[in-house]
């Protein structure tokens, strides 16, 4: 051993005294730091700094809790994490409850602020390639109007910062006008346009259609009823002594003319991205097929499983893309979300007034007032039922690759039933209820489980092995969305109606054929069925003013009984087999875990007291104070 630091030692010292023959030796860089000056001096740099900011999208909407569980789609099973607060009405300045980081003030300002760096330096950057100056820069203006969006859908109007502030500047700024904010995202998106357009981009960087798809959502939040002033007057009691509505919303001006700024931007959007995945159909497509259909968009292309259509990765516009050489929770939604009788953990479940609002295969509501419906709920639904929610009864992965040889059939089980073991009658709870012989402490609390954005090949055990499906972002179908609601609200429902169906025939469902307020009612379940899990109920139901009647609804769970039939039973292990049980389904208001509270003054988030401590002229949303 002594020799060994003998050595070394002599290595060091010849070492120094190489280095001291050497003028320099004191000037040199430190070997695994750039200086800010360098990074703009090499095109390589510049990108990999532009690069960086994307990490403010962390893993989109695939969070271990998920925005849905602050809607009417799911509640999180768990306890302890401040979704409670938002739902319940009890958040406030000091205590604004779970914020994810994609939402999150400081954070969003903290990748502003790297964008404005970029886009101030890259102008006088002295690397010779303006090519990949101007995609670059196209790149930074999208992400910064992105940042801004995701601010301005949770608190209204925000400060616009378009400079990298030096460390003496006065940093206090006042909030911007919400028309402001639009004007300003809108801004960025066609800068964004301009620099991108026709620009070959590697997959889940910022395109010109990406830019035009942020331009299209911000028009219609615009256009929306929770951003007019009158209308938000008219229906809700929040801005009675608020001082600074602007903040909020347009205080004059003419909304059909921002409904058409809203639809002329979607269109755009539809014309520029193509024709969307199978949005070309006349007639409805089969059960099965709708299904499929389904469920190759939830992929996104990143599955082998069967029935799965790789080709409809076209339909994201721009997407959070996860790969093997990085380990990143995006990856892990099959273990966020999975039955707990695979050793998952359950967490955001979907409740039952997500399920009940699935339509009959006939177009008509399903009712638990209905016999039919009440006996069989799971049978002759919307098929995206069955690519979005498991259910009592429904056929998932093979157990036995986890659980043992406990479930032959691969069914889910989510009820207590009759079953004869070793010659005695038991009520036996279901492998993933919370009873469960498997986990007895995570399993879900509605009786359901979600199945969108799980990847279904059987060979993926969600509770060990990743999956790599993309986040998506926007996809085509929200633009056509945003295009028919801005339709229904001009008063042009033929238009309305007829991209309304290309979305239905697609999924296997029936025309609709309604006109004025009803077809606005079939369009917003519509879109509530077709873009459940994806970020997308929680800022609808707000900006439509519904909340109350939606995000603020006692939860529902699902309660399911299996008795055998007269003279039927079943030994050993148990499988849903309606030959031999007579299944007793009963909805069943929910309290305990969650007891759900809508206050107005949740149509926007309260700013964190930090930030209005630190910033004197900012002000509060109303209903905080």
């Amino acid at each position: 051993m002594t020799r060994r630091l003998n050595n070394i030692s002599l290595l060091f010292i010849i070492t120094l005294v190489l280095f001291a023959c050497n003028k320099d030796f004191l000037n040199t860089k430190p070997l695994g730091e750039v200086s800010s000056e360098d990074v703009w001096k090499d095109g390589a740099l510049t990108e990999a700094f532009v690069t960086e900011i994307y990490n403010g999208l962390e893993t989109g909407g695939f969070n271990e809790q998920m925005l849905a569980s602050l809607t009417d789609e799911a509640v999180f099973t768990h306890t302890g994490r401040s979704i409670n607060t938002v739902n319940e009405g009890s958040l406030s300045p000091s205590n604004t409850g779970w914020v994810s980081g994609t939402y999150n003030w400081a954070t969003m300002y903290s990748r502003i602020r790297s964008c404005n760096v970029a886009l101030e330096n890259i102008r006088t950057a002295t690397f010779d390639n303006q090519a990949l100056k101007d995609r670059l820069s196209g790149e930074a203006h999208f992400l910064r109007g992105y940042y801004y969006q995701q601010l301005v859908r949770y608190y209204g109007g925000v400060p616009l910062v378009d400079k990298a502030y030096g460390l003496d500047e006065d940093y206090t700024i006042a909030r911007s006008s919400f028309e402001d904010c639009v004007n300003f995202i809108v801004k960025e998106c066609d800068s964004a346009v301009a620099l991108l357009d026709g620009v070959s981009i590697a997959k889940g960087r910022a395109t010109a259609n990406a830019a035009l798809a942020l331009k299209s959502r911000i028009l219609l939040y615009a256009a929306s009823d929770m951003h007019d002033v009158p209308t938000l007057q008219a229906k809700t009691t929040l801005l009675a002594n608020f001082s600074t509505p602007e903040v909020l919303g347009y205080t004059s001006g003419d909304r059909n003319t921002r409904w058409q700024a809203a639809k002329d931007a979607a269109k755009a959007v539809m014309d520029a991205a193509g024709s969307g995945y199978k949005l070309n159909l006349n007639a409805p497509v089969s059960a099965e097929e709708g299904k499929n259909n389904y469920m190759s968009i939830a992929m996104g292309g990143g599955s082998k499983a069967p029935g799965v259509d790789a080709s409809a990765a076209s339909e994201i516009i721009f997407g959070r893309y996860f790969v093997p050489e990085k380990d990143e929770g995006g990856s892990y939604q099959g273990l966020y979300n999975g039955p707990n009788g695979y050793h998952n953990w359950a967490g955001n479940t979907p409740i039952g007034l997500l399920v009940d609002d699935y339509e009959m295969m006939d177009g008509s509501k399903f009712s638990w007032s209905n016999p039919v419906h009440k006996a069989h709920p799971y049978v002759n639904r919307d098929p995206r039922l069955y690519s979005s929610i498991l259910y009592d009864g429904a056929s998932w992965k093979p157990r036995d690759l986890i659980s043992g040889n406990v479930d032959p059939a691969n069914q889910i089980q989510t009820g207590q039933y009759d079953l004869k073991i070793g010659g005695t009658l038991v009520n036996f709870n279901g492998l993933d209820t919370r009873s469960s012989t498997i986990e007895d402490w995570n399993g879900s609390r509605t009786g359901y489980y979600v199945r969108k954005f799980i990847d279904p090949d059987p060979g993926i055990v969600d509770n060990n092995t990743r999956q790599y499906l993309p986040w998506p972002f926007f996809r085509y179908t929200e633009a056509v969305f945003n295009y028919i609601e801005a339709c229904i609200e001009l008063g042009e429902d033929p238009e309305a109606r007829d991209w309304l169906n290309k979305i239905r025939f697609r999924a296997g469902m029936p025309a609709v054929t309604e006109s004025g307020a009803a077809l606005r009612d079939r369009y917003r379940n519509e879109r509530r069925i077709e873009m459940s899990f994806e970020e997308q109920r929680y800022h609808d139901a707000r900006r439509w003013l519904i909340a109350p009647t939606t995000l603020g609804r006692k939860i529902t769970f699902i309660s399911v009984l299996g008795k055998f039939k007269p003279g039927k039973e079943l030994n050993g292990t148990y499988k849903h087999d309606e030959t031999i049980y007579d299944y007793t389904y009963t909805s069943v208001v929910d309290q305990n875990h969650e007891d759900r509270t809508w206050v107005d003054k949740m149509y926007f988030r309260p700013i964190n007291l930090d930030e209005i401590n630190k910033n004197g002229k900012l002000v509060q949303n109303p209903g905080y104070d």
